[in-house]
């Protein structure tokens, strides 16, 4: 009787169900072992493919424009932070169709020129102004692979590309979300179509495409050429600098305020949600690029996952002690600033350096911040509240020139074919600054001048860039804007001329009987 009644029971009956399928599932995952007993060799899982993980890490990287998104918003009062939001989803669709479109083509043109593979057969293209005596490696333009179209089409272009797209959703939102509000919404989006289309794609041609800021250790002997791994350069310093042009075109500034008042924090959950996931998406931004991860090899990616990870917790700890120091309360906006400070300047060469180095790299990136933050506002009265500048701009430039010193040799070998046998004299030997492992040879100062060359080349790229598109923008909307004013000032004036005189009002209508002229009364 006790059996059946607690048969009967439902509870119970799903737990009695619930351990036989656990069991079921147990002697299915135990069945490969006790054949293994038994004498047959059990097969080992397959490796990843190499197009495999770029697709894994592709995935994974998307994560960081979200969080770079949120953080940027939660800065933002109600009605702001809804355009901005709905700004960055708009940009990142603009910019994604015009990398496809064209941008990929410029950028990845003559790719297979520097690496070369059969895979890239048909980008072999790429575009120099200079003489052929000059040497090969000046290139600044691919001319391959428009639309990504055409038979010879390859997974690995596919997977290039793929790679490419949270670095185009990130340098072209960051801009676009800044200005929300303040710049027209078409304004704002030919922006984000010119950055997808041009902007980007010839600076990461130069960089990261076989061109000639990659090639300076070819044609100059200044290093490995141009080191910017993960986009530091290419991605946050040309975001920060084109974001700064368009603030300085269209952004008035800002009233003068008490210097103790720290930016506003209007939604700290989404400060935390996007700290995580710049913290979820940074190992996947780093190893999405196939050609990297196939140049750089076991030891450097795990060294680099490591070392990101270390620059951007060192990153939170200055904002964190600065806010509480002067406001008494961490501030949670200025300490997700911090992480991605940290993050930006260790992309730059977190595979090439030491993890002190680069745990050092992220503090000094993340204390720039809350004082950058404190220039724009206060000193500069720049309207600035989604931090581009602060978080984007003087963390690459960190992280870019600081490579140059503490790349010890370690990993990079053949780097942008640069070494591929030998590096000054010992086989074996990678990107190196001055403090290198011991049995290499510094290379200093000769990184050091590659990477003042690539950053000064970005610099100038995104103000030049930034002041061309920017500026005519500008104008062209304030006279539409004025126009628009001026007809309404005389739609107003010719109404009020034809409107009836109102200065006498019109008198009762016992008065208006009286004025009528009197007749005389019959005899």
């Amino acid at each position: 009787m006790k059996l059946q009644l607690a048969y009967r029971n439902p509870h119970r009956r799903r737990a009695s169900l619930m351990s036989a399928s656990i069991l079921a599932l147990l002697a299915v995952a135990m069945a490969p072992t006790a054949a293994q007993a038994q004498g047959e060799i059990a097969s080992a899982p397959a490796p990843l493919s190499l197009l495999t993980w770029s697709l894994l890490a592709s995935a994974l990287s998307i994560l960081m424009p979200v969080g770079f998104v949120l953080i940027g918003v939660a800065g933002l009062d109600r009605e702001r932070a809804w355009g901005a939001a709905l700004s960055a989803v708009a940009a990142m669709g603009l910019a994604a169709i015009a990398y496809w479109a064209v941008g990929f083509a410029l950028h990845f043109g003559g790719v297979g020129l520097l690496y070369m593979r059969p895979e890239l057969r048909m980008l072999v293209w790429e575009w120099t102004p200079l003489p052929p005596n000059w040497g090969v490696g000046w290139g600044v333009a691919g001319l391959s692979g428009w639309f990504l179209a055409g038979r010879e089409v390859t997974s690995l272009m596919y997977a290039l590309f793929l790679s490419q797209i949270p670095w185009v959703f990130t340098v072209a939102l960051a801009p676009v979300m800044a200005l929300r509000g303040r710049a027209p919404a078409l304004a704002t989006m030919f922006i984000a179509l010119s950055i997808g289309g041009f902007v980007y794609p010839l600076a990461g041609n130069w960089v990261h495409g076989g061109g000639w800021l990659a090639a300076l250790g070819q044609n100059l002997t200044l290093g490995h050429g141009f080191v910017d791994v993960g986009g530091a350069g290419v991605v946050h310093l040309l975001a920060a600098t084109f974001g700064l042009v368009a603030l300085m075109v269209w952004v008035p500034r800002r009233e003068r305020q008490d210097g103790s008042q720290l930016p506003p924090d209007y939604r700290p959950l989404l400060t935390v949600v996007g700290s995580l996931f710049v913290l979820a998406g940074a190992v996947g931004w780093l190893w999405s690029n196939p050609l990297h991860v196939e140049a750089i090899g076991e030891v450097g990616m795990m060294r680099g996952s490591v070392n990101i990870l270390l620059s951007m917790t060192a990153g939170v700890i200055v904002p964190l002690l600065y806010t509480w120091f002067v406001a008494g309360d961490s501030h949670p906006t200025l300490a997700a600033r911090g992480l991605v400070a940290g993050a930006v300047a260790g992309l730059a060469a977190a595979p090439f350096m030491q993890p002190t180095p680069a745990l050092m790299i992220g503090f000094l990136a993340g204390a720039t911040t809350p004082f950058l933050t404190y220039a724009i506002d206060h000193l500069a009265r720049l309207d600035d509240a989604t931090g581009l500048v602060a978080t984007a701009g003087a963390p690459a430039l960190v992280g870019l020139l600081l490579a140059g010193v503490f790349a010890d040799g370690v990993s990079g070998v053949g780097w942008q074919a640069t070494g591929v046998d030998a590096y000054l004299g010992i086989a074996g030997q990678g990107v190196s600054g001055l403090f290198v492992a011991n049995g290499f040879q510094p290379d200093f100062p000769g990184q050091l001048q590659a990477q003042l060359i690539g950053v000064a080349a970005l610099l100038v790229w995104g103000v030049a860039t930034g002041a061309l598109i920017c500026i005519p923008l500008g104008l062209l909307f304030w006279g539409l804007h004025h126009s628009e004013q001026r007809e309404e000032r005389e739609g107003a004036a010719l109404q009020e001329a034809l409107r009836p005189s109102l200065s006498e009002p019109e008198p009762p209508l016992t008065e208006r009987r009286r004025t009528f002229p009197s007749f005389p009364s019959e005899p």
